[in-house]
């Protein structure tokens, strides 16, 4: 089969497509035939090296998958070959089949596209583990969310009005703010016409944003420490910026605010019981309509480097998934 190769730390231009042996499942693992695998700013990290988990030279990058069951290996009861599933690999995604452990396999809703699905878990379990299950996001409440048109942004938009907060988004450009609208938004700021913080503040009347969602960091996460309510929680999710920030101790005591970190593909080993039941949440949105996941792009095996160099640019809008 087909495989993207990592044969050596760097960017997306070291990553190679072979020709590799087609995996067995062993004892609790099942196998899937790829119908497609999210593309997420951790696979740019993990591929440099920088990401906090960090494989064995050469591995296949891909952390989410869709697909069909090929085979199941020893002690798997509840899966069976021909079923439509979803998996949470970790590496490995981005090839034509591939091993995931059972217990990171979940089924695919009913009707739902085997590429949209590939899109769901890394971005839409991180928004809603992270409002719900970290930040305890409430109805009423101001939520302010940045880098509101990628992929992990504009799923924190649409879970936080599914959970009755008022949004707030920001981006960088109208069309990306647009973007941002459509799927729920309340309000839209663009942050390159100058400090975020202040128009926060007069659309909360001075109050600032009840919870912070960051998957941008740098120069974001700065005014984002300016703009926070009184009791308020900021989502630290990523650094999309390149710049990993700090956070002055004074400013969360006088604001009495919390500063929480967000590492969603860590339930799956400390708390599953956590994972399990947001994608319940999740998948019940799903098939009330309540939740419209955006794949803006699909790209082939070949052109996964491609994919994730756009990503890294800041190209991409919505989910982007490599279809194999």
């Amino acid at each position: 089969m087909k495989a993207v190769r990592c044969v050596e730390l760097g960017g997306p231009d070291k990553l190679e497509v072979a020709e590799v042996p087609v995996p067995e499942p062993g004892d609790g693992e099942v196998r899937l035939k790829v119908a497609g695998c999210g593309v997420n700013f951790a696979d740019s990290l993990i591929i440099q090296g920088k990401y906090q988990h960090k494989p064995d030279l050469p591995f296949t990058p891909g952390m989410e998958v869709a697909g069909t069951i090929t085979a199941v290996g020893a002690g798997v009861a509840a899966l069976e070959p021909g079923q439509t599933v979803i998996g949470m690999t970790g590496t490995g995604g981005f090839a034509e089949e591939v091993v995931c452990p059972a217990r990171d396999v979940i089924a695919c809703p009913d009707g739902l596209d085997p590429v949209i699905a590939a899109s769901l878990p890394v971005a839409y379990g991180t928004a809603h583990l992270g409002l719900d299950h970290r930040a305890r996001l409430q109805p009423g409440e101001t939520l302010l969310v940045h880098g509101a048109s990628g992929g992990v942004g504009l799923a924190a938009v649409e879970v936080g009005k599914a959970m009755g907060a008022t949004v707030i988004a920001t981006a960088s450009s109208a069309d990306k703010l647009a973007l941002a609208g459509e799927h729920g938004a309340d309000h839209l700021i663009n942050y390159t016409d100058g400090p975020f913080k202040d128009e926060v503040k007069a659309l909360t009347d001075g109050r600032g944003a009840d919870v912070i969602f960051d998957p941008v960091g740098g120069d974001v996460f700065d005014q984002s420490l300016r703009c926070i309510a009184w009791e308020g929680r900021i989502l630290v999710v990523g650094f999309a910026s390149g710049r990993i920030p700090e956070a002055p101790a004074n400013l969360t005591l006088v604001k009495n605010m919390a500063i929480m970190g967000v590492f969603w593909g860590a339930y799956r080993e400390k708390d599953p019981a956590v994972m399990t039941a947001s994608f319940a949440t999740l998948s019940d949105w799903l098939l009330a309509g309540t939740l419209k996941p955006l794949v803006s792009k699909t790209y082939g095996l070949d052109e996964t480097a491609q994919a994730i160099t756009d990503l890294m640019e800041r190209r991409a809008k919505g989910k982007i998934v490599v279809t194999p």
